[in-house]
C-alpha cells in the first residue's frame, strides 16, 4: 500500500513538472491525511530527493538523487504497466530468481525485479554474467501473454528492439542487434537477454525477460578475459548514462512494441529487428547443441527463426544456436 502511495505522489509531481503541489491537493488526490504527504516527502528527501517547500504554494522536486532507486525510477514514468510494480534490491543473487519467485506467485504483468548489483547474474546456456555495483542496469521482467509456446522467443527479439529504441533515444549511439539475445556496439557487446519460461505443455503461465546492459563501466571495471569483446555505454559515448532515464525510456518503448505485438503479431516487430540486425546478409558460424552450421545470414522467418545458406545452398533453420561473424 505505502509504494503504491508514493507512485500516486511521484505520478503527482512528474504530471506538475516545475510547478508546485499543496500538501492539502497531494493529500486529496492519494486518499491521506496531511501528516502521511509530509512523511513521504520526509522519505524522498532521505533517499536523495531534493525538495523545495514554499509556503502557500506547496513542493516540487528540484534534484533527483545522484544513486539510482526505485523511487527515481517512478518519477517520470509513463508507462501503463510495465515497470509500474517494481521491486528494488541493493544486491541480490539473480533478479531472475526473483522473478520466478514472485511470477509463482501472481504478481501482475510488468513487474519488474532490479538491482543494483548480482552476486551469480547469469546468462543463456548458465553462463557467468558480471554485474558490478552502480555500474549496470540488472533487472527481470515478467509477462504473461497470451501467446503460443513456440512463439515465446519471438520476445526476446522484441526486447532487443525496444533496449536499442531507448539507447538511440538516450544516447545517440548506433546499436545494433546479434542474433538472439546480444545488442553490440562497434562490434561489442553491451547488453544480453535471457528469456525463461514457467509453462505447461500447452500453456504459458509466464515468460521472464532477463536483461543485463552494460551502462557506466569503465574498462578495468571488466574482468581481463572480457576486455576485448565487452562494452559500455560509457566507454562508447564518452560521458556517465542516466540509468533511471535508459530504465524509463526502456520500460516505454518495450510496453508499446509488445501492445503492437499482442494486437498485430511478430511481423512489424521482424521488420523493425531486421532493421537493426548485425548478422543479415554475413558470413556467420552457428553453434548449435549438435553441430556447426557455416553460412550467410538470411534473414529471420516471421516466426522469428534464423535463415542460414550454407556453402552448397542449402536453407537451415537455426532455433537456438551460438552465433559467431
Amino acid at each position: 500500500m505505502q509504494s503504491e502511495t508514493r507512485l500516486k505522489m511521484l505520478d503527482a509531481f512528474t504530471g506538475a513538472g516545475d510547478s508546485y503541489l499543496s500538501g492539502q491537493y497531494l493529500a486529496e488526490l492519494i486518499g491521506c491525511s496531511r501528516t502521511a504527504v509530509w512523511k513521504h516527502i520526509e522519505e524522498l528527501r532521505k533517499e536523495g530527493f531534493e525538495l523545495e517547500a514554499v509556503r502557500k504554494k506547496g513542493y516540487r522536486i528540484v534534484k533527483t538523487p545522484d544513486k539510482m532507486t526505485a523511487d527515481e525510477i517512478r518519477l517520470g514514468l509513463t508507462t501503463k504497466f510495465i515497470g509500474r510494480n517494481l521491486h528494488y534490491e541493493e544486491s541480490a543473487e539473480s533478479t531472475q530468481k526473483i522473478a520466478h519467485q514472485l511470477a509463482a506467485q501472481d504478481a501482475p504483468e510488468g513487474t519488474v525485479i532490479l538491482a543494483e548489483e548480482q552476486t551469480a547474474g547469469k546468462g543463456r546456456m548458465n553462463r557467468q554474467w558480471h554485474s558490478p555495483k552502480y555500474t549496470g542496469i540488472w533487472m527481470s521482467l515478467i509477462l504473461r501473454p497470451n501467446i503460443q509456446l513456440t512463439k515465446a522467443p519471438q520476445l526476446t527479439l522484441l526486447t532487443a528492439v525496444a533496449v536499442v529504441q531507448a539507447m538511440e533515444e538516450m544516447t545517440g549511439l548506433i546499436p545494433e542487434i546479434k542474433w538472439p539475445n546480444d545488442i553490440l556496439i562497434n562490434g561489442k557487446k553491451v547488453t544480453g537477454i535471457l528469456t525463461e519460461l514457467q509453462a505447461e505443455a500447452d500453456r504459458i503461465h509466464s515468460i521472464i525477460i532477463g536483461i543485463g546492459i552494460n551502462v557506466n563501466q569503465k574498462l578495468d571495471d571488466f574482468p581481463i578475459e572480457l576486455q576485448q569483446t565487452a562494452s559500455s555505454l560509457f566507454i562508447e559515448k564518452g560521458q556517465t548514462i542516466s540509468r533511471s532515464s535508459l530504465i524509463r525510456s526502456i520500460f516505454k518503448h518495450f510496453e508499446t512494441l509488445y501492445l503492437l505485438y499482442l494486437e498485430k503479431g511478430f511481423f512489424p516487430i521482424k521488420l523493425l529487428w531486421e532493421g537493426y540486425a548485425v548478422s543479415i546478409g554475413k558470413i556467420l558460424k552457428a553453434r548449435t547443441l549438435t553441430n556447426v552450421i557455416e553460412g550467410k545470414a538470411l534473414g529471420i522467418t516471421d516466426e522469428g527463426v534464423l535463415k542460414l545458406e550454407d556453402l552448397n545452398g542449402n536453407i537451415h533453420y537455426v532455433y537456438s544456436a551460438d552465433i559467431e561473424l
